[in-house]
Protein backbone atom coordinates (compact mmCIF):
# COMPACT_ATOMS: atom_id res chain seq x y z
CA UNK A 1 0.00 0.00 0.00
CA UNK A 2 1.28 3.46 -0.85
CA UNK A 3 -0.15 6.60 0.78
CA UNK A 4 0.60 9.87 -0.99
CA UNK A 5 -0.18 13.32 0.50
CA UNK A 6 -0.01 15.95 -2.18
CA UNK A 7 1.55 19.37 -1.69
CA UNK A 8 -1.61 21.40 -2.22
CA UNK A 9 -3.66 23.90 -0.24
CA UNK A 10 -5.94 21.76 1.91
CA UNK A 11 -8.96 23.98 2.01
CA UNK A 12 -11.94 23.04 4.22
CA UNK A 13 -10.49 19.69 5.38
CA UNK A 14 -8.60 19.42 8.63
CA UNK A 15 -5.62 17.17 9.42
CA UNK A 16 -7.68 14.82 11.68
CA UNK A 17 -10.23 14.42 8.90
CA UNK A 18 -7.52 13.58 6.39
CA UNK A 19 -6.00 11.02 8.78
CA UNK A 20 -9.39 9.35 9.03
CA UNK A 21 -9.58 9.21 5.24
CA UNK A 22 -6.09 7.69 5.16
CA UNK A 23 -7.24 4.87 7.43
CA UNK A 24 -10.27 4.26 5.21
CA UNK A 25 -8.00 4.27 2.13
CA UNK A 26 -5.84 1.59 3.72
CA UNK A 27 -8.87 -0.64 4.19
CA UNK A 28 -10.20 -0.35 0.63
CA UNK A 29 -6.68 -0.73 -0.78
CA UNK A 30 -6.83 -4.32 0.48
CA UNK A 31 -9.81 -4.87 -1.82
CA UNK A 32 -7.70 -3.92 -4.82
CA UNK A 33 -8.99 -0.36 -5.35
CA UNK A 34 -7.53 3.10 -4.83
CA UNK A 35 -8.97 5.90 -2.70
CA UNK A 36 -8.70 9.69 -3.11
CA UNK A 37 -10.02 12.90 -1.57
CA UNK A 38 -10.36 16.28 -3.26
CA UNK A 39 -11.18 19.57 -1.59
CA UNK A 40 -13.98 21.98 -2.48
CA UNK A 41 -11.90 23.50 -5.30
CA UNK A 42 -11.42 20.10 -6.91
CA UNK A 43 -7.76 19.87 -5.85
CA UNK A 44 -6.39 16.43 -4.97
CA UNK A 45 -5.35 16.43 -1.31
CA UNK A 46 -5.06 12.69 -0.60
CA UNK A 47 -4.33 9.64 -2.74
CA UNK A 48 -4.08 6.12 -1.29
CA UNK A 49 -2.98 3.52 -3.83
CA UNK A 50 -2.92 -0.17 -2.95
CA UNK A 51 -0.24 -1.04 -5.50
CA UNK A 52 -2.43 -3.06 -7.87
CA UNK A 53 -2.70 -0.18 -10.35
CA UNK A 54 -1.98 3.52 -10.69
CA UNK A 55 -4.79 6.07 -10.68
CA UNK A 56 -4.80 8.92 -13.15
CA UNK A 57 -4.84 12.10 -11.16
CA UNK A 58 -6.58 14.08 -13.85
CA UNK A 59 -9.20 11.37 -14.07
CA UNK A 60 -9.85 11.60 -10.31
CA UNK A 61 -9.94 15.40 -10.33
CA UNK A 62 -12.40 15.42 -13.22
CA UNK A 63 -14.65 12.97 -11.38
CA UNK A 64 -14.44 15.10 -8.21
CA UNK A 65 -15.38 18.28 -10.06
CA UNK A 66 -18.25 16.56 -11.81
CA UNK A 67 -19.58 15.31 -8.51
CA UNK A 68 -19.30 18.78 -6.96
CA UNK A 69 -20.81 20.50 -10.00
CA UNK A 70 -23.44 17.90 -10.85
CA UNK A 71 -24.54 16.83 -7.43
CA UNK A 72 -27.59 14.62 -7.82
CA UNK A 73 -26.72 13.35 -11.30
CA UNK A 74 -25.00 10.12 -12.43
CA UNK A 75 -25.59 6.49 -11.52
CA UNK A 76 -25.94 5.93 -7.80
CA UNK A 77 -25.51 2.96 -5.52
CA UNK A 78 -28.22 2.02 -3.06
CA UNK A 79 -27.20 3.95 0.05
CA UNK A 80 -28.79 6.89 1.88
CA UNK A 81 -25.87 9.05 0.81
CA UNK A 82 -25.80 9.75 -2.89
CA UNK A 83 -22.96 7.86 -4.56
CA UNK A 84 -22.28 8.87 -8.15
CA UNK A 85 -20.52 6.71 -10.74
CA UNK A 86 -18.43 8.33 -13.46
CA UNK A 87 -16.75 6.61 -16.40
CA UNK A 88 -17.23 3.22 -18.07
CA UNK A 89 -13.78 1.77 -18.76
CA UNK A 90 -12.22 3.30 -15.67
CA UNK A 91 -15.18 3.83 -13.34
CA UNK A 92 -14.93 6.07 -10.26
CA UNK A 93 -17.38 6.13 -7.35
CA UNK A 94 -17.70 9.66 -5.89
CA UNK A 95 -19.59 11.16 -2.97
CA UNK A 96 -19.73 14.82 -1.97
CA UNK A 97 -18.45 15.67 1.51
CA UNK A 98 -20.66 18.23 3.25
CA UNK A 99 -20.49 20.30 6.38
CA UNK A 100 -24.09 21.23 6.91
CA UNK A 101 -25.31 22.40 3.50
CA UNK A 102 -21.85 23.42 2.34
CA UNK A 103 -19.84 21.10 0.06
CA UNK A 104 -16.26 20.92 1.34
CA UNK A 105 -14.87 18.23 -0.94
CA UNK A 106 -15.38 14.81 -2.51
CA UNK A 107 -14.33 11.24 -1.58
CA UNK A 108 -13.56 8.90 -4.49
CA UNK A 109 -12.92 5.19 -5.05
CA UNK A 110 -11.07 4.36 -8.27
CA UNK A 111 -12.26 0.92 -9.37
CA UNK A 112 -10.16 -1.65 -11.21
CA UNK A 113 -11.84 -3.36 -14.18
CA UNK A 114 -11.97 -6.61 -12.21
CA UNK A 115 -13.84 -5.15 -9.20
CA UNK A 116 -17.30 -4.87 -10.74
CA UNK A 117 -18.66 -7.54 -8.41
CA UNK A 118 -17.56 -5.47 -5.38
CA UNK A 119 -18.94 -2.15 -6.61
CA UNK A 120 -22.10 -2.33 -4.50
CA UNK A 121 -20.17 -3.11 -1.31
CA UNK A 122 -17.61 -0.38 -2.03
CA UNK A 123 -20.45 2.08 -2.69
CA UNK A 124 -21.98 1.27 0.69
CA UNK A 125 -18.61 1.66 2.40
CA UNK A 126 -18.11 5.05 0.73
CA UNK A 127 -21.63 6.10 1.72
CA UNK A 128 -21.01 5.15 5.35
CA UNK A 129 -17.72 7.07 5.31
CA UNK A 130 -19.44 10.21 4.01
CA UNK A 131 -22.30 9.89 6.51
CA UNK A 132 -19.77 9.51 9.33
CA UNK A 133 -17.89 12.57 8.07
CA UNK A 134 -21.05 14.65 7.98
CA UNK A 135 -22.13 13.51 11.46
CA UNK A 136 -18.73 14.40 12.86
CA UNK A 137 -18.78 17.73 11.02
CA UNK A 138 -22.15 18.54 12.56
CA UNK A 139 -20.85 17.55 15.99
CA UNK A 140 -17.80 19.77 15.48
CA UNK A 141 -20.04 22.66 14.53
CA UNK A 142 -22.13 22.11 17.63
CA UNK A 143 -19.01 21.97 19.80
CA UNK A 144 -17.65 25.11 18.13
CA UNK A 145 -20.95 26.89 18.68
CA UNK A 146 -21.09 25.80 22.32
CA UNK A 147 -17.46 26.87 22.72
CA UNK A 148 -18.24 30.29 21.25
CA UNK A 149 -21.23 30.64 23.56
CA UNK A 150 -19.14 29.58 26.56
CA UNK A 151 -16.43 32.06 25.61
CA UNK A 152 -19.08 34.80 25.31
CA UNK A 153 -20.59 33.78 28.64
CA UNK A 154 -17.13 33.79 30.22
CA UNK A 155 -16.47 37.31 28.94
CA UNK A 156 -19.83 38.42 30.28
CA UNK A 157 -19.12 36.88 33.69
CA UNK A 158 -15.70 38.54 33.75
CA UNK A 159 -17.37 41.86 32.96
CA UNK A 160 -19.99 41.45 35.71
CA UNK A 161 -17.28 40.38 38.17
CA UNK A 162 -15.23 43.42 37.19
CA UNK A 163 -18.22 45.67 37.87
CA UNK A 164 -18.88 44.09 41.26
CA UNK A 165 -15.26 44.29 42.41
CA UNK A 166 -15.01 47.96 41.39
CA UNK A 167 -18.10 49.06 43.29
CA UNK A 168 -16.37 51.42 45.70
CA UNK A 169 -18.88 53.88 47.06
CA UNK A 170 -16.19 56.55 47.29
CA UNK A 171 -15.55 56.30 43.53
CA UNK A 172 -17.20 59.06 41.46
CA UNK A 173 -20.20 57.96 39.39
CA UNK A 174 -18.58 59.02 36.13
CA UNK A 175 -15.46 56.84 36.66
CA UNK A 176 -17.40 53.66 37.39
CA UNK A 177 -19.98 54.21 34.63
CA UNK A 178 -17.25 54.96 32.08
CA UNK A 179 -15.49 51.73 33.02
CA UNK A 180 -18.80 49.88 32.57
CA UNK A 181 -19.32 51.38 29.09
CA UNK A 182 -15.76 50.65 27.97
CA UNK A 183 -15.88 47.07 29.26
CA UNK A 184 -19.26 46.38 27.68
CA UNK A 185 -18.19 47.59 24.24
CA UNK A 186 -15.26 45.16 24.33
CA UNK A 187 -17.87 42.37 24.20
CA UNK A 188 -20.62 44.07 22.18
CA UNK A 189 -19.04 46.36 19.58
CA UNK A 190 -21.20 49.42 18.86
CA UNK A 191 -20.74 52.80 17.23
CA UNK A 192 -21.77 54.65 20.37
CA UNK A 193 -22.80 54.02 23.98
CA UNK A 194 -23.85 56.29 26.85
CA UNK A 195 -25.25 56.27 30.36
CA UNK A 196 -27.80 58.99 31.05
CA UNK A 197 -28.52 60.11 34.62
CA UNK A 198 -30.19 63.05 36.22
CA UNK A 199 -27.92 65.89 37.33
CA UNK A 200 -28.57 69.33 38.77
CA UNK A 201 -27.27 72.00 36.40
CA UNK A 202 -27.76 75.66 37.31
CA UNK A 203 -30.30 74.66 39.97
CA UNK A 204 -32.32 72.72 37.40
CA UNK A 205 -32.59 68.94 37.18
CA UNK A 206 -31.72 67.56 33.75
CA UNK A 207 -31.07 64.18 32.15
CA UNK A 208 -27.49 64.32 30.90
CA UNK A 209 -24.83 61.94 29.61
CA UNK A 210 -22.70 60.90 32.59
CA UNK A 211 -20.42 58.47 30.72
CA UNK A 212 -20.02 57.05 27.25
CA UNK A 213 -17.96 56.82 24.10
CA UNK A 214 -18.18 56.66 20.33
CA UNK A 215 -20.45 58.39 17.83
CA UNK A 216 -23.51 59.12 19.93
CA UNK A 217 -25.08 62.55 20.37
CA UNK A 218 -27.58 62.95 23.20
CA UNK A 219 -28.69 66.42 24.20
CA UNK A 220 -31.25 67.29 26.85
CA UNK A 221 -34.20 66.87 24.47
CA UNK A 222 -32.98 63.51 23.12
CA UNK A 223 -32.35 62.26 26.66
CA UNK A 224 -35.93 63.09 27.65
CA UNK A 225 -37.27 61.38 24.50
CA UNK A 226 -35.24 58.23 25.18
CA UNK A 227 -36.42 58.15 28.79
CA UNK A 228 -40.07 58.54 27.81
CA UNK A 229 -39.93 55.89 25.08
CA UNK A 230 -38.07 53.45 27.33
CA UNK A 231 -40.70 53.78 30.07
CA UNK A 232 -43.39 53.25 27.41
CA UNK A 233 -41.71 50.02 26.25
CA UNK A 234 -41.30 48.74 29.80
CA UNK A 235 -44.94 49.47 30.57
CA UNK A 236 -45.88 47.38 27.51
CA UNK A 237 -44.08 44.37 29.00
CA UNK A 238 -40.68 44.72 27.31
CA UNK A 239 -37.30 44.48 29.05
CA UNK A 240 -35.72 47.12 26.88
CA UNK A 241 -36.26 49.57 24.06
CA UNK A 242 -35.17 47.86 20.82
CA UNK A 243 -35.75 49.48 17.47
CA UNK A 244 -34.42 48.96 13.96
CA UNK A 245 -35.70 48.52 10.42
CA UNK A 246 -34.26 45.04 9.85
CA UNK A 247 -37.54 43.09 10.02
CA UNK A 248 -39.97 46.04 9.91
CA UNK A 249 -39.92 49.83 9.73
CA UNK A 250 -38.72 51.82 12.77
CA UNK A 251 -41.34 52.06 15.51
CA UNK A 252 -40.08 55.54 16.46
CA UNK A 253 -38.52 58.41 14.56
CA UNK A 254 -34.75 58.58 15.11
CA UNK A 255 -31.91 60.74 13.80
CA UNK A 256 -30.66 59.62 10.38
CA UNK A 257 -27.39 58.14 11.68
CA UNK A 258 -29.21 55.54 13.81
CA UNK A 259 -29.58 52.13 12.13
CA UNK A 260 -30.48 50.20 15.28
CA UNK A 261 -30.74 51.17 18.92
CA UNK A 262 -31.01 49.58 22.37
CA UNK A 263 -31.86 51.30 25.65
CA UNK A 264 -32.19 49.62 29.05
CA UNK A 265 -33.28 51.15 32.35
CA UNK A 266 -31.32 51.89 35.50
CA UNK A 267 -33.81 51.06 38.23
CA UNK A 268 -33.71 52.63 41.68
CA UNK A 269 -35.25 51.20 44.83
CA UNK A 270 -36.71 54.45 46.08
CA UNK A 271 -38.07 57.35 44.16
CA UNK A 272 -35.85 60.38 44.55
CA UNK A 273 -37.03 63.95 44.27
CA UNK A 274 -36.99 64.18 40.51
CA UNK A 275 -39.02 65.26 37.54
CA UNK A 276 -37.73 62.31 35.51
CA UNK A 277 -37.45 59.36 37.95
CA UNK A 278 -40.99 58.13 37.30
CA UNK A 279 -42.25 54.71 38.29
CA UNK A 280 -43.25 52.05 35.80
CA UNK A 281 -46.49 50.10 36.07
CA UNK A 282 -44.73 47.35 38.04
CA UNK A 283 -43.54 49.84 40.64
CA UNK A 284 -39.91 50.21 39.57
CA UNK A 285 -38.36 53.65 39.46
CA UNK A 286 -36.32 54.53 36.34
CA UNK A 287 -33.48 56.76 37.56
CA UNK A 288 -31.55 56.69 34.30
CA UNK A 289 -30.76 54.58 31.25
CA UNK A 290 -27.99 52.97 29.22
CA UNK A 291 -28.26 53.41 25.46
CA UNK A 292 -26.20 52.12 22.51
CA UNK A 293 -26.57 52.57 18.76
CA UNK A 294 -25.54 50.68 15.64
CA UNK A 295 -24.33 47.15 16.40
CA UNK A 296 -21.14 46.73 14.36
CA UNK A 297 -20.85 42.99 13.74
CA UNK A 298 -24.58 42.19 13.42
CA UNK A 299 -27.60 43.73 11.77
CA UNK A 300 -29.40 44.37 15.02
CA UNK A 301 -29.33 43.98 18.79
CA UNK A 302 -30.89 40.71 19.94
CA UNK A 303 -32.26 39.09 23.10
CA UNK A 304 -28.75 38.08 24.22
CA UNK A 305 -27.67 41.71 24.03
CA UNK A 306 -30.75 42.74 26.02
CA UNK A 307 -29.84 40.35 28.84
CA UNK A 308 -26.22 41.53 28.95
CA UNK A 309 -27.11 45.22 28.77
CA UNK A 310 -29.68 44.77 31.53
CA UNK A 311 -27.17 42.96 33.74
CA UNK A 312 -24.63 45.76 33.30
CA UNK A 313 -27.29 48.44 33.78
CA UNK A 314 -28.46 46.73 36.98
CA UNK A 315 -24.88 46.83 38.28
CA UNK A 316 -24.63 50.52 37.37
CA UNK A 317 -27.94 51.25 39.10
CA UNK A 318 -26.79 49.49 42.27
CA UNK A 319 -23.59 51.53 42.22
CA UNK A 320 -25.44 54.82 41.72
CA UNK A 321 -27.96 54.00 44.46
CA UNK A 322 -25.23 52.91 46.88
CA UNK A 323 -23.33 56.10 46.11
CA UNK A 324 -26.38 58.20 46.90
CA UNK A 325 -27.02 56.31 50.13
CA UNK A 326 -23.37 56.68 51.10
CA UNK A 327 -23.48 60.40 50.40
CA UNK A 328 -26.62 60.70 52.53
CA UNK A 329 -24.85 58.79 55.30
CA UNK A 330 -21.80 61.06 55.04
CA UNK A 331 -23.95 64.17 55.24
CA UNK A 332 -25.90 62.73 58.17
CA UNK A 333 -22.67 61.88 59.98
CA UNK A 334 -21.00 65.25 59.41
CA UNK A 335 -24.25 67.01 60.27
CA UNK A 336 -24.40 65.08 63.55
CA UNK A 337 -20.77 65.92 64.34
CA UNK A 338 -21.29 69.60 63.63
CA UNK A 339 -24.49 69.65 65.66
CA UNK A 340 -22.54 68.14 68.55
CA UNK A 341 -19.65 70.60 68.26
CA UNK A 342 -22.09 73.48 67.88
CA UNK A 343 -23.77 72.43 71.12
CA UNK A 344 -20.37 72.61 72.81
CA UNK A 345 -19.61 76.01 71.32
CA UNK A 346 -23.08 77.15 72.40
CA UNK A 347 -22.12 76.59 76.04
CA UNK A 348 -19.83 79.60 75.67
CA UNK A 349 -21.09 82.39 73.37
CA UNK A 350 -17.56 83.76 73.14
CA UNK A 351 -16.35 80.59 71.36
CA UNK A 352 -19.24 80.29 68.90
CA UNK A 353 -17.98 78.69 65.67
CA UNK A 354 -14.61 77.92 67.25
CA UNK A 355 -14.65 74.19 66.43
CA UNK A 356 -15.42 74.73 62.74
CA UNK A 357 -12.77 77.44 62.47
CA UNK A 358 -10.15 75.21 64.10
CA UNK A 359 -11.09 72.40 61.68
CA UNK A 360 -10.71 74.77 58.74
CA UNK A 361 -7.36 76.17 59.95
CA UNK A 362 -6.10 72.63 60.66
CA UNK A 363 -6.94 71.55 57.13
CA UNK A 364 -5.33 74.70 55.71
CA UNK A 365 -2.13 74.02 57.64
CA UNK A 366 -2.09 70.28 56.79
CA UNK A 367 -2.45 71.06 53.08
CA UNK A 368 0.54 73.45 53.26
CA UNK A 369 2.60 70.85 55.09
CA UNK A 370 1.69 68.31 52.41
CA UNK A 371 3.56 70.47 49.91
CA UNK A 372 6.79 69.82 51.82
CA UNK A 373 6.37 66.27 53.15
CA UNK A 374 4.33 63.16 52.38
CA UNK A 375 0.85 63.59 53.83
CA UNK A 376 -1.86 61.30 52.46
CA UNK A 377 -5.22 62.82 51.61
CA UNK A 378 -6.89 60.56 54.18
CA UNK A 379 -4.56 61.93 56.85
CA UNK A 380 -5.51 65.49 55.94
CA UNK A 381 -9.18 64.52 56.23
CA UNK A 382 -8.58 63.07 59.68
CA UNK A 383 -6.70 66.20 60.79
CA UNK A 384 -9.74 68.23 59.72
CA UNK A 385 -12.04 66.02 61.81
CA UNK A 386 -9.67 66.17 64.77
CA UNK A 387 -9.90 69.95 64.58
CA UNK A 388 -13.67 69.77 64.43
CA UNK A 389 -13.85 67.49 67.49
CA UNK A 390 -10.87 68.78 69.49
CA UNK A 391 -13.02 70.33 72.23
CA UNK A 392 -15.66 67.59 72.41
CA UNK A 393 -14.46 66.78 75.93
CA UNK A 394 -15.83 70.13 77.14
CA UNK A 395 -19.24 68.48 77.11
CA UNK A 396 -18.16 67.04 80.46
CA UNK A 397 -17.07 70.41 81.93
CA UNK A 398 -19.43 72.54 84.01
CA UNK A 399 -20.69 75.63 82.17
CA UNK A 400 -19.99 77.74 85.19
CA UNK A 401 -16.31 76.97 84.76
CA UNK A 402 -16.30 77.33 80.97
CA UNK A 403 -18.09 80.68 81.02
CA UNK A 404 -16.55 82.15 84.17
CA UNK A 405 -15.51 85.77 83.80
CA UNK A 406 -12.23 86.53 85.45
CA UNK A 407 -9.30 84.43 86.54
CA UNK A 408 -9.83 80.70 87.09
CA UNK A 409 -8.71 79.00 90.29
CA UNK A 410 -6.19 76.18 90.16
CA UNK A 411 -9.00 73.70 90.79
CA UNK A 412 -11.04 75.17 87.92
CA UNK A 413 -8.00 75.11 85.65
CA UNK A 414 -7.46 71.47 86.55
CA UNK A 415 -11.03 70.67 85.57
CA UNK A 416 -10.66 72.56 82.26
CA UNK A 417 -7.46 70.67 81.48
CA UNK A 418 -9.33 67.36 81.67
CA UNK A 419 -11.30 68.06 78.51
CA UNK A 420 -8.70 66.50 76.11
CA UNK A 421 -8.78 63.24 78.10
CA UNK A 422 -12.57 63.31 78.34
CA UNK A 423 -12.86 63.89 74.57
CA UNK A 424 -10.37 61.10 73.77
CA UNK A 425 -12.31 58.75 76.06
CA UNK A 426 -15.54 59.52 74.21
CA UNK A 427 -14.02 58.94 70.76
CA UNK A 428 -12.17 55.75 71.71
CA UNK A 429 -15.56 54.09 72.14
CA UNK A 430 -16.27 54.68 68.44
CA UNK A 431 -14.16 52.35 66.30
CA UNK A 432 -14.13 54.63 63.25
CA UNK A 433 -12.96 57.59 65.36
CA UNK A 434 -9.82 56.07 66.85
CA UNK A 435 -7.52 57.75 64.32
CA UNK A 436 -8.96 61.10 65.43
CA UNK A 437 -8.05 60.55 69.09
CA UNK A 438 -4.40 61.82 68.95
CA UNK A 439 -5.47 65.26 67.69
CA UNK A 440 -8.11 65.53 70.41
CA UNK A 441 -5.93 64.19 73.25
CA UNK A 442 -2.71 66.08 72.46
CA UNK A 443 -3.80 69.46 71.07
CA UNK A 444 -2.73 71.17 74.33
CA UNK A 445 0.69 69.52 74.52
CA UNK A 446 3.76 71.76 74.03
CA UNK A 447 7.08 70.78 72.49
CA UNK A 448 8.92 71.95 75.63
CA UNK A 449 6.94 69.48 77.76
CA UNK A 450 4.90 72.10 79.65
CA UNK A 451 1.59 71.19 78.03
CA UNK A 452 -1.16 68.85 79.19
CA UNK A 453 -2.52 66.24 79.81
CA UNK A 454 0.68 64.13 79.54
CA UNK A 455 3.52 66.67 79.32
CA UNK A 456 4.86 65.17 76.07
CA UNK A 457 8.06 66.61 74.60
CA UNK A 458 9.01 67.33 70.96
CA UNK A 459 8.50 64.36 68.65
CA UNK A 460 6.50 62.52 71.29
CA UNK A 461 3.60 64.71 70.23
CA UNK A 462 1.81 63.32 67.13
CA UNK A 463 1.72 65.59 64.08
CA UNK A 464 -2.07 65.86 64.30
CA UNK A 465 -1.78 67.16 67.86
CA UNK A 466 0.79 69.78 66.80
CA UNK A 467 -1.36 70.99 63.90
CA UNK A 468 -4.65 71.16 65.81
CA UNK A 469 -2.87 72.78 68.78
CA UNK A 470 -1.52 75.61 66.62
CA UNK A 471 -4.87 76.06 64.86
CA UNK A 472 -6.64 76.19 68.23
CA UNK A 473 -4.20 78.78 69.56
CA UNK A 474 -4.44 81.00 66.46
CA UNK A 475 -8.24 81.03 66.57
CA UNK A 476 -8.22 81.62 70.33
CA UNK A 477 -5.78 84.54 69.96
CA UNK A 478 -7.80 86.19 67.17
CA UNK A 479 -11.15 85.74 68.96
CA UNK A 480 -12.62 87.97 71.66
CA UNK A 481 -12.76 86.28 75.04
CA UNK A 482 -14.31 87.26 78.37
CA UNK A 483 -10.92 88.07 79.82
CA UNK A 484 -9.36 89.93 76.83
CA UNK A 485 -9.94 91.37 73.39
CA UNK A 486 -9.01 89.71 70.12
CA UNK A 487 -5.47 90.01 68.80
CA UNK A 488 -4.78 91.18 65.25
CA UNK A 489 -3.37 88.71 62.73
CA UNK A 490 0.03 90.44 63.03
CA UNK A 491 -0.02 90.11 66.80
CA UNK A 492 -1.11 86.46 66.64
CA UNK A 493 1.67 85.62 64.17
CA UNK A 494 4.18 87.37 66.40
CA UNK A 495 3.00 85.26 69.37
CA UNK A 496 3.38 82.09 67.32
CA UNK A 497 6.87 83.22 66.24
CA UNK A 498 7.84 83.70 69.89
CA UNK A 499 6.44 80.29 70.78
CA UNK A 500 8.38 78.32 68.17
CA UNK A 501 10.43 75.61 69.85
CA UNK A 502 8.62 76.01 73.17
CA UNK A 503 4.84 75.95 72.73
CA UNK A 504 4.75 75.19 69.00
CA UNK A 505 6.66 72.79 66.79
CA UNK A 506 9.30 74.71 64.82
CA UNK A 507 8.46 73.23 61.39
CA UNK A 508 4.68 73.30 61.76
CA UNK A 509 4.75 76.85 63.06
CA UNK A 510 7.11 78.07 60.34
CA UNK A 511 4.96 76.57 57.58
CA UNK A 512 1.92 78.36 59.01
CA UNK A 513 3.71 81.71 59.34
CA UNK A 514 5.07 81.46 55.79
CA UNK A 515 1.69 80.59 54.29
CA UNK A 516 -0.77 83.19 53.05
CA UNK A 517 -2.36 83.67 56.46
CA UNK A 518 -4.10 86.84 55.32
CA UNK A 519 -5.97 84.88 52.66
CA UNK A 520 -6.97 82.43 55.38
CA UNK A 521 -8.09 85.33 57.54
CA UNK A 522 -10.13 86.89 54.74
CA UNK A 523 -11.98 83.60 54.23
CA UNK A 524 -12.66 83.27 57.94
CA UNK A 525 -13.63 86.91 58.45
CA UNK A 526 -15.56 87.81 55.31
CA UNK A 527 -16.87 84.70 53.62
CA UNK A 528 -16.51 81.81 56.05
CA UNK A 529 -20.09 81.95 57.25
CA UNK A 530 -21.56 82.65 53.82
CA UNK A 531 -19.45 80.48 51.50
CA UNK A 532 -17.47 77.99 53.54
CA UNK A 533 -20.31 77.02 55.86
CA UNK A 534 -22.85 76.73 53.08
CA UNK A 535 -20.91 74.73 50.48
CA UNK A 536 -17.21 74.04 50.94
CA UNK A 537 -17.60 73.04 54.56
CA UNK A 538 -20.36 70.56 53.81
CA UNK A 539 -18.56 69.09 50.81
CA UNK A 540 -15.23 68.85 52.58
CA UNK A 541 -16.83 67.55 55.76
CA UNK A 542 -18.61 64.72 53.94
CA UNK A 543 -15.38 63.85 52.10
CA UNK A 544 -13.53 63.75 55.41
CA UNK A 545 -16.20 61.58 57.03
CA UNK A 546 -15.91 59.24 54.05
CA UNK A 547 -12.41 58.26 55.20
CA UNK A 548 -13.92 56.94 58.43
CA UNK A 549 -16.93 54.98 57.17
CA UNK A 550 -15.73 53.61 53.82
Amino acid sequence: MQNTKLDTIRKSLSSPQLRKFERFGGKVNKLGVNFAVCNADGELVLLCEGGKFKSGRKHLIDASRQALNREGEGSCAGTETQICRFGETNPVLAAVLKRGSEAVGAALIDLDAGCSNQESILGEMLGLLVESFQAEAEAEEQIEMVGTELAQTYEELVLLHKLSTNMKVTEPDANFLQMACDSLTEIVPVEGIAVVLEKTIENEKQLVVTAGSGLIDIDERMAAVLHSRLVEEINSGKEALLDSEVDSPFKYDWPGNIKNIIAVPLFGKDKVESHFAERTQDGNCVIGLMVAINRIDKQDFDSTDVKLFNSVANGCAVFVENGRLFKDLEELFIGSLKALTSSIDAKDPYTCGHSERVAFISRWLAERLAEEEALEEDQIHKIYLAGLLHDIGKIGIDEAVLCKQGKLTEQELSRIRKHPSIGAGILREIKQMRDIVPGVLYHHEQVDGKGYPNGLVGEQIPLTGKIVGLADSFDAMTSKRTYRGALTVEQALAEIERGLGTQFDEKVGRVFINSDVYQLWDIMRDSFSEIYRRSSSVEYGTAAVGTLIR
